[in-house]
């Protein structure tokens, strides 16, 4: 195996990092545009008058970042030529991401969003794989320049986890189906153009086939925001919408009909490797900034770094990220040869330790830096606040370790995971 990266990939991150102290770095530093990285940073990005969501500022400049990566020719790096991308492979895209989370928080990349440089377009990667014609002719430009956004729907109050016991429902109506239900930790659907719901459309509460998914439109009749759940790390674009008698096209039905829950295997997929991928990046950049402060700080006349106590925790912590950077890299690498869900357990294994260890890093960096560390003045605190909620969502810890166990004894099929086909 060669462990090398491609020069390709080498000259690629070179050419972001040029990219980034030319334009984005420039931008971060225009006006007062840092207030919201600084120590300022959650209250200059909540709007506290609309319900805690992010304001409009904030948001514009996240816009403008994504603008100009986009003419730049990055933030579609992951996309196929024809859409303005450059093939970017699963492998390229979770080392590109641990790159940019290595810098640390800043315009380049922002978690709390979900933004970054070089765009995780998941909706877009989706509506490749699943969409239409029609509704590829319709959505994929403005979702592959990130001036058009998906929603989705899927957690619901009484069901997270258990997916596959979603009591929203969809029943035909002539040449529509009529959605009934309620959704919470609906990410994004301030901003969004569709919302991705799932619903079950046949079968019983905990069968994998018989649910749909549909592109249902925020303004449609019967939907509502009920609130926006104020969470750890502000601001939050985190909703619980409520679905009665919305009536949709047969034509929004996204992916085959009782088949939505591949969409969402995909979806997960996807994104746990890239999430496991920035969590590790993260982790590194807290791991360094500790070791750095811990060679300049110098209480009782001597460096923090000559204390075993300070040694021992970040050499843990270092060891860990370089055996989960070879683990990250293998599994996107069986990804790109041989299928998404060639390694199933694999991006489990991933996701979860990968989660646990930025969490730990951000931690023990603000041991280190004692009580700067804890204020906002350092952005440990902001990036553990983060990326605990990424031992939550998309798969909590718990579930993450049951998908292993099941590939590990033999109740699962990797190949084939929960409501997907087997080719």
């Amino acid at each position: 195996m060669d462990f090398a990266l491609p020069e390709s990939l080498s000259d690629y991150l070179d050419e972001l990092d040029a990219f980034i102290e030319a334009e984005i770095k420039p931008l971060e530093q225009a006006d007062d545009n840092i207030r919201f990285f600084d120590h300022r940073r959650e209250d200059s990005r909540t709007d506290w008058d609309r319900g805690g969501l992010p304001n409009h500022e904030w948001e514009a400049l996240l816009g403008e970042a994504r603008r100009r990566a986009d003419a730049a020719g990055h933030f579609r790096y992951p996309f196929p030529a024809e859409f303005g991308g450059r093939d970017g492979s699963n492998l390229a895209m979770a080392i590109i991401r641990e790159h940019l989370a290595s810098k640390g928080l800043g315009l380049h990349c922002d978690l709390q969003n979900e933004h970054a440089i070089v765009g995780n377009n998941i909706g877009l990667l989706l509506m490749l794989e699943y969409g239409t014609p029609e509704q590829q002719e319709e959505w994929v430009e403005g979702l592959a320049a990130g001036t058009r956004f998906f929603a989705f729907g899927i957690t619901e109050p009484e069901h997270g986890s258990d997916a596959t016991y979603m009591e929203t429902t969809a029943v035909r109506d002539g040449d529509d189906w009529i959605i009934n239900g309620e959704k919470t930790w609906n990410t994004g659907i301030h901003a969004a153009h569709r919302d991705i719901v799932f619903a079950r459309t046949s079968g019983e509460p905990g069968d994998a086939r018989g649910i749909t998914a549909f592109l249902v439109d925020p303004q449609a009749p019967g939907f509502a925001v009920e609130e926006y759940l104020w969470t750890f790390n502000m601001p939050t674009d985190h909703a619980h919408i409520s679905l009665r008698d919305v009536r949709v096209p047969n034509s929004a039905v996204f992916g085959a009909e009782g088949a939505g829950l591949q969409v969402v295997q995909h979806f997960f997929n996807e994104n746990r490797i890239r999430q496991a991928a920035s969590s590790l990046g993260a982790a590194q950049y807290c791991v360094d900034r500790a070791v750095e402060y811990a060679n300049e700080r110098a209480p009782f006349g001597k460096k923090l770094s000559t204390n075993q106590a300070i040694q021992f925790p970040l050499v843990d912590l270092h060891t860990r990220c370089a055996m989960i950077r070879a683990l990250i890299r293998e599994t996107a690498w069986k990804m790109d040869t041989y299928g998404n869900f060639a390694a199933s357990a694999e991006v489990s294994m991933c996701n979860y330790q990968a989660n646990r260890l930025c969490c730990d890093a951000a931690d023990q960096a603000m041991q280190v830096f004692g009580g700067r560390g804890y204020s906002r003045h350092e952005p440990f605190e902001h990036i553990y606040r983060h990326h605990r909620r990424y031992r939550i969502t998309e798969g909590a810890d718990e579930i993450q370790m049951r998908r292993v166990a099941g590939y590990l004894f033999g109740f699962m099929s990797g190949k084939a995971p929960k409501g997907v086909r087997s080719s």
